[in-house]
């Protein structure tokens, strides 16, 4: 009886069945719902390590993805940081734009701008500590793109609007109307971003976001003499 031949590595060869590759587009885990989680995770990496020191397989990892799928949707990580730019930071300085009546009385704008920053950081947490990170901090990845988007929009024109204050005789003649942008910033998004801080320091488990605002318009209206002012 003749013994049957083990087959070759070249018979193996040809008779094993051809890989199918994956056809060339969309990866099978995308979905419509897909993009803003990942939008989400990059925004909470840039938050917690910064910009700078953030990868996209950390954010990969972040969303429970893999970084092939951060490429399909945004190519690379310059193109992933613009997107989350225009598509979370930017809309929230927009939003907080909108609230403020900067045709309207002194008192009212200021108490606007009290309240729209107060909404804002119990909207939107992380913008406090972004805002330290990468726009105050010297080599911060969003100072370039804040100057040129930012500043037009919101501190040149309360710095107008106090210009003309000054000018109708309800600011006093002796307050510098730029400095008066930055310390209305410095009273409101400062705390907010140190509140880790100073939260250890004392017992502030009574300081809510109401108690923190009805203190900062009490600090404005004595120092500022708004009281019963237009």
């Amino acid at each position: 009886m003749p013994i049957a031949k083990k087959p070759t590595a070249v018979h193996r060869k040809a008779t094993r069945k051809p890989r199918k590759r994956r056809a060339p587009g969309r990866p099978a885990a995308a979905s419509p719902e897909l993009r803003p989680r990942l939008l989400d995770a990059a925004l909470a990496c840039y938050v917690r390590e910064g910009i700078a020191a953030t990868t996209l397989r950390a954010i990969a990892r972040e969303a429970g993805v893999t970084p092939a799928l951060l490429h399909y949707y945004f190519g690379d990580a310059v193109q992933l940081r613009q997107a989350v730019v225009a598509e979370r930071v930017l809309p929230v300085v927009d939003g907080f734009r909108s609230m403020l009546p900067l045709d309207g009385g002194l008192a009212e704008l200021i108490a606007a701008f009290v309240a729209g920053i107060a909404a804002l950081v119990g909207a939107h947490p992380w913008f406090p500590a972004l805002w330290v990170r990468e726009v105050l901090c010297e080599g911060g990845a969003l100072r370039e793109i804040v100057l040129r988007q930012f500043a037009p929009q919101i501190p040149q024109a309360l710095a107008a609007r106090f210009v003309r204050a000054q000018r109708e005789g309800v600011l006093a003649s002796g307050l510098d109307p730029r400095l008066l942008v930055v310390s209305l910033m410095g009273l409101t998004l400062f705390p907010a971003a140190s509140a880790p801080i100073w939260r250890s320091f004392f017992a502030s488990d009574d300081i809510d976001a109401s108690v923190l605002r009805e203190h900062t318009m009490a600090l404005l209206d004595r120092g500022l003499g708004l009281g019963g002012k237009p």
